[in-house]
This record gives structure tokens, sequence and C-alpha cells, in this order.
């Protein structure tokens, strides 16, 4: 996804210095290499998981490139994922991003010939081995920019899901057991309801709103069923009974009062933040939100797998793209190296990320280690479903309006469900 997201946008940036000059460096299909700066973009926040850990591993760059300057820019996702095909297509794009993964956006970049095909340097660094397939399948991509085969055009080094965050200090002053059986998650919205809480942190104008309505989707759902969706291998019916399930529960938790009908213009952040200030006892969305909870949060607070489903929105992370046009890509290729590295693998595992090349023994934090084994069960159960927004270009946009609808009741399930048939049908490639 988005990630949908769709994300936390960073609030601080970073330029690091240093004193000695390295030989040039560089592809040869990129712009002029000086090899003295690597120019940076990623949109995570200061106090997530990857934030810290991303840090450290620019320090960690500039010890092992003595005279290497690692110029950060503060991006926002949103504006990445508008903006990156004019970018990536002009002499402004940095030597390394982090960008959204899936069809509609790495996919998208790799088909338009935008990124630098890094199946070389995923073998000879190793980097296919630290990946397993589950998180390695949105590092490539097809002629077609299909995920899951062809080439490497990115490298996440982290991998993410979505959870039930709760307030446990809420749900104990209503006397409400652990949201961990659907009865007893809808139990507590209406209960929360009945108080006059609105139960749902939710944000219509971003990505949190359409996660909900597909994890809907995904609890009458099978693997089969998001191997047709997101890889094409079959036929996408929005009618079909996990789509009609999902739009007309949405909808009613809308009339219920579980999702505000206010939360139609929110983003992600007011969604965030209505929990971090114990407004909203439950927020349905990614572990990119672990490390800021575990940060800001005033209260006892818990985290479930949603539950009564085996398949839920997750893959591997955003990746590290290098653009066609980088100028010093070989300095590219060595910063990924690095946040591959144990060293860093451990420190974002210890602030609440989901590491892919982590030493277990070094997860020491308890919230963490949960964190991990939660996504190890998905794991094993196959059961990381990708985003919605990610089958065709310009998919997310299309959910974000439609969803917004549904929020705002001017628009009818049916209406909803055919609208997103047109959009998904007008996008998937032709064969």
């Amino acid at each position: 996804m988005l990630t949908a997201r769709r994300r936390v946008v960073a609030t601080a940036a970073a330029v690091l210095t240093g004193s000695l000059l390295l030989a040039s460096c560089g592809g040869s299909d990129g712009g002029s290499s000086d090899g003295r700066t690597l120019t940076l973009w990623h949109y995570e926040g200061p106090d997530s998981a990857m934030g810290v850990a991303w840090n450290e591993a620019i320090k960690e760059f500039e010890a092992q490139h003595p005279g290497v300057k690692v110029k950060f820019e503060e991006k926002g996702f949103e504006q990445i994922q508008k903006t990156a095909p004019m970018v990536l297509n002009s002499s402004d794009a940095p030597d390394i991003m982090e960008y959204n993964k899936g069809n509609a956006t790495a996919g998208l970049l790799s088909k338009q010939g935008l990124l630098t095909d890094l199946t070389a340097e995923a073998t000879a660094r190793g980097w296919d081995k630290k990946l397993d397939a589950g998180v390695r399948t949105t590092s490539q991509y097809d002629a077609n920019g299909v995920m899951g085969s062809g080439k490497w055009y990115g490298v996440p080094d982290y991998a993410e899901y979505t959870m039930v965050f709760y307030n446990k200090d809420l749900f104990a002053k209503y006397g409400l057991p652990a949201p961990t059986t659907f009865d007893r998650l809808t139990s507590a919205m209406a209960a929360f309801a009945a108080k006059g809480v609105t139960p749902l942190a939710n944000a219509g104008a971003e990505y949190v709103a359409q996660q909900y309505l597909y994890q809907l989707a995904l609890s009458r759902a099978d693997r089969s069923w998001v191997d047709s969706y997101e890889l094409y291998k079959g036929r996408t019916d929005f009618h079909d009974a996990a789509w009609t399930y999902a739009a007309t529960t949405f909808a009613d938790w809308v009339k219920k009062g579980y999702i505000s009908e206010k939360s139609s213009s929110l983003k992600a952040e007011d969604a965030g933040v209505s929990f971090i200030r114990g407004k909203s006892p439950i927020l349905f969305s990614g572990s990119w939100w672990y490390g800021r909870f575990k940060a800001e949060n005033k209260f006892d607070w818990g985290t479930a797998l949603w539950p009564g489903s085996n398949l839920t929105p997750g893959s591997g992370g955003n990746l590290w793209v290098v653009p066609k046009g980088a100028r010093n890509k070989e300095l590219a290729y060595d910063f990924i190296d690095i946040t591959l590295s144990k060293k860093i693998q451990n420190l974002l595992g210890n602030k609440g990320g989901v590491p892919v090349a982590a030493d277990p023994s070094a997860i020491t934090d308890p919230q963490a280690k949960s964190l991990i084994a939660n996504f190890n069960t998905l794991s094993r159960r196959d059961g990381l479903a990708f985003y919605p927004d990610w089958p065709v270009a310009g998919f997310y946009d299309v959910l974000v309006s439609e969803t917004q609808k549904l929020i705002t009741g001017s628009e009818s399930t049916d209406d909803f469900l055919d609208a997103l048939q047109k959009a998904y049908d007008q996008g998937v490639p032709k064969t």
C-alpha cells in the first residue's frame, strides 16, 4: 500500500557532512557523479523505528565513507506519491529514495524506465538471500510492472502489517475484554458508541478508511482471491461476496456511529493523533505507527491481529529504489547494504519495526518481540495480502474518493462497487 501509506510524514531533516573526497562512482546511465554526496529521500517520522534506524544508518554510512556528505531531504508520503514520475524524469532525482511498493507505484515506475535494475546488485551483495519469498514479492517486477517476478527494482529492509491498536485503559474503564475475537471487537464498538465515544479512529482523505474496507473484504476471502485481485491470476468481481460484505458493513458501521461521518476529510495523521490523545479507543492501521505510539502514548495499550481473518494487509516494507538518473549509484547500493546489516536491523527491531535480517536473540524489547511474533504468525499462514490500492495505477485516489462517499452516505454501496469495478478494469494490463 500505501502505506498506504500512507504514512507518517517526516518532521525533521538531517544533513551530515564529512571532510575527505572519494573518487567518483555511480552508474553509467545516471547523471554526472561527484562521489561526494548521497542525496536521500524518505518520509518516515524521526520517532518511528525506521526513522531511528535510518538516522543511525546515515552515521554508519559516513563512518564507512570518509568525505561523503549524506544530504537527507525531508519529504511526505503523499508528496512523493504524486510527484515521483515527474521528479524521476528530471535532473532533480535523488540518488536513493523510499518509495511505495506494488504494481501501481514501483511497478509503474519500473515499466516507465525510471528505476535502476538492481538484479545484479541483489545477487552480488546477497540481498536475495536475506529476504524471504513473501518479502521479495514486492522487490521484483516484470515487463508490465506486475510484482512477484522479473527484475529487482527495489529493496525493503523491513516488513509491515496491519493490526488492531487498542487503548487498554479505555477498555478497562468500560469493562470490556480485549478485542481478540470479532464478536468482542464489534461488541466493544457498540458499547463505546452507546456511551458517546466514537470507537474507530479513521481518515477518509487518506489510506486508513480503505484499509478498514479491505480488511473486511479479506475476512471473507482466501489466497486465490488475493492473487486474482493483486496479481491478475483470475477475474476480480467487486460485487462478489467479499467486496459486498466489506462495503455494506463499512457503511453500516458509519450509521451505527462506529466511524464518524466527519472523518471523511481527515488524514492519517489525524487518526493517529486521535488514538495517541486517547480520544479513539481503537485504530486499525500498520506497524509503521508502532514506534511512535511507543514514544508518545501516555496510556496502556496493546495490539491484536484482526480477529476472524487469516489474511490482513501487509508485505515487505516500502522500497529503497535507485532512480535511473541517480548520480551516485554505488553509494546508494552501499547505503542499502548498511540498512540490511545486523546492527541496523537489530536496532530497527528493538525500536518497534519488523526487521527482515535481524538476529532474533538481539531483540530484547517485550513489545517488539510481540510485534515480530505476530508478523511471524502471519508469514507462517501466508497471511500477507498486500494493500488495496496496489493493483492498478491511480487506484489509490479512486479508493479515497469513493470511500469518502461511503462515509458521507452520498453514494450507495452498489454504486460504490460499480465505481471500483470500472476503475480496476480500466487499469488492468491488457494481455
